[in-house]
């Protein structure tokens, strides 16, 4: 996710996995930012990555959510739902 984001600004010799990145995710929606000790909580629950490591991973994500906010950021080439005909 953001680790391979091409907006990427850090230097990081931390890699996330798929499995790394999911469980970050789900632990920043249980840790929110008014819970003491977010980010010792997070990297915790990642396994592996120090508090810095996971710190890093939030400025991405939330650097990758503000170019596509602003529509700087290219999707995906979705395939195109069927029309339905309402018959």
């Amino acid at each position: 996710m953001a680790s391979s984001s091409p907006s990427c600004s850090f230097n990081s010799n931390s890699t996330w996995t798929k499995e790394q990145n999911k469980v970050f995710e789900t632990a920043l929606a249980i840790y929110d930012k008014d819970t003491p000790d977010r980010w010792h909580n997070v990297a915790k629950a990642v396994g592996g990555k120090t508090v810095e490591e996971v710190k890093m991973q939030y400025q991405l994500l939330v650097n990758d959510v503000a170019l596509i906010e602003a529509d700087k950021f290219p999707l995906p080439p979705y395939k195109s739902s069927p029309s339905r005909n309402a018959s």
